[in-house]
């Protein structure tokens, strides 16, 4: 829906010009968000503060527009996602901007973004009708019950998206949404919307209809609790706290709900890895987008065995990292998104060396390249009672610690309220899946940091214990938007003592029928 703006921008950057006017909000005036540039400091736009009201409103015009939609087939469906896959991979570069401006991390990581929004949408134009079309099921009873499964749309799905990575966590999870019927709104964060706008524009360039997806933007707090009692479903990325208070609305409503929540994920590095691998994964684990990143690493365990060779070699590497700001793939690491971001990640490091830890590299803030940028950390010493030793820093902070053997990096890592996203380095493949499958999270990889797990996306994503509840991906990041249906059709006789059949008689027959087709391997 194109809106009506009173009140004209303060501030507008020409790479994100007229993406506003896609915000769904009502006719007249509304106040002003404006949208800071991290890596300066700077406004460089600004969108419309949505209220109520508007939330409400677009959830209607989303249960217009779907009645029809849910009716289209599978084949327009697929050919309006690969549309879309193809429009993204060719404007890229005006993507990589929007992300850039918006949430200050470097073009590089940024660039995840474009790779899993193109994986994405491929996957459920291909796989969509696979998962979801009607199939045969074992019948009560061979050739006297016949039995069908189907997935009907849920109507409009609402999805929250958090600021960490405002294109994957928005159009990313509304995609497989749409790909089974439904209309969704997203709500983005308040500090970027762009990048949810921008996916919006190009989505509707390829087809999809005005209104089926819309973006509200605003206050969390607000706009939040009013798209829960709206919608019929809500996928929510964002902290443990406001994850809770997210299931307790869903649940009072009886609506279904998934999220993925916090994490305090680990890396292990065994006696027997490629040391020079493990070090480039490291940085890559630990330091993507300023370790803003759910699935990145805050705690690293090294074997005994091999940490007096790998910490100095990774102490080095990350002393190298080119941090700072800039509109190409040259930089390491960018900003952090905000001055509270940069706040908590100080005060977690102070906390801890006031308390006896070491840094090893890092450890200060740089405002002389930008006002929230950061050094890259690796922090020894790190022990329970600090604040950073359990709690989610979402920095680039890293603690840094020795194991002597498997069983306890296992106990050490699973020793959390947190499972989402583990990874393990080792030659030998088969001990780091063995070790995996004992590790509490909900994604584990070997011999990379979070990448090869996140981007198989036939595969279910999400986290154990705290880190969340349901998964996106795969077979469940598609039905989870569909309300499952068991149509049963019974012949010749009902599971029942036909009136001229004794019932004790009716019952032994069925006991023996039941011993049979256990007999002869029936489910």
């Amino acid at each position: 829906m194109t809106t009506t703006i009173d009140k004209p921008e303060l501030t507008t950057d020409p790479r994100v010009a007229g993406l506003a006017e896609l915000v769904s909000a009502g006719s007249g005036e509304r106040e002003r968000l404006e949208i800071e540039n991290p890596a300066t400091g700077e406004t460089f736009a600004s969108v419309p503060r949505c209220t109520t009201d508007d939330v409400a409103a677009a959830v209607r015009r989303g249960r217009e527009v779907q009645r029809v939609w849910r009716a289209t087939s599978w084949s327009q469906r697929a050919e309006i996602l690969l549309r879309f896959h193809d429009l993204v991979l060719d404007h890229r570069d005006e993507i990589l901007d929007v992300i850039q401006l918006e949430s200050g991390m470097a073009r590089r990581h940024a660039f995840e973004e474009i790779m899993d929004v193109a994986l994405v949408s491929r996957y459920y134009a291909r796989t969509a009708e696979k998962h979801l079309r009607a199939r045969r099921r074992w019948g009560a009873f061979p050739l006297l019950t016949s039995t069908w499964e189907h997935h009907h749309p849920l109507g409009v799905v609402g999805v929250i998206a958090p600021w960490n990575y405002p294109l994957t966590l928005s159009i990313s999870d509304a995609l497989p949404a749409l790909a089974a019927g439904n209309a969704a709104v997203m709500k983005t964060d308040s500090q970027t919307p762009f990048s949810a706008l921008i996916a919006l524009r190009l989505i509707e360039e390829a087809g999809l209809p005005k209104g089926l997806l819309q973006v509200v933007t605003g206050s969390g707090s607000e706009l939040g609790p009013e798209l829960i009692d709206h919608v019929d479903y809500i996928m929510f990325t964002g902290s443990t706290a406001v994850g809770r208070t997210v299931a307790k609305q869903a649940a009072e409503r009886l609506i279904p709900s998934s999220m993925e929540l916090g994490g305090k994920n680990v890396m292990i590095v065994l006696e027997d890895a490629n040391l020079d691998k493990a070090v480039d994964g490291a940085l890559r684990a630990m330091f993507s987008n300023g370790g803003q990143l759910c699935i990145s690493a805050e705690r690293l365990f090294v074997h005994q065995a091999v940490a007096d060779e790998f910490i100095p070699k990774l102490v080095q590497a990350v002393k190298a990292m080119k941090v700072g700001a800039g509109f190409d793939f040259s930089w390491d690491m960018g900003s952090l998104v905000s001055a509270t971001q940069l706040e908590t990640v100080e005060k977690h490091v102070n906390d801890a060396v006031e308390k006896g830890a070491t840094v090893l590299t890092g450890g200060r803030a740089r405002p002389d390249l930008g006002p929230y940028f950061y050094e890259p950390t690796l922090l020894d010493n790190v022990r329970d009672g600090m604040t950073l030793f359990s709690d989610e820093t979402f920095g680039p902070v890293v603690a840094v610690s020795r194991f002597a053997n498997d069983d306890e990096a296992v106990a050490r890592a699973n020793d959390s309220d947190f499972g989402l996203n583990f990874s393990v380095w080792t030659r030998d493949i088969a001990r780091g899946r063995a070790l995996a499958t004992r590790l509490e999270a909900g994604t584990v990889n070997v011999n990379e940091g979070y990448i090869a797990a996140w981007g198989s996306v036939d595969a279910p994503m999400g986290g154990m214990k705290d880190s969340g509840v349901g998964r996106r991906h795969g077979a469940e990041g598609i039905r989870k938007y569909t309300e499952p249906q068991t149509v049963s059709v019974q012949r010749l006789m009902p599971i029942a003592p036909p009136r001229h059949v004794p019932p004790k008689l009716w019952s032994n027959a069925i006991v023996l029928g039941l011993r049979l087709l256990r007999r002869i391997g029936m489910p």
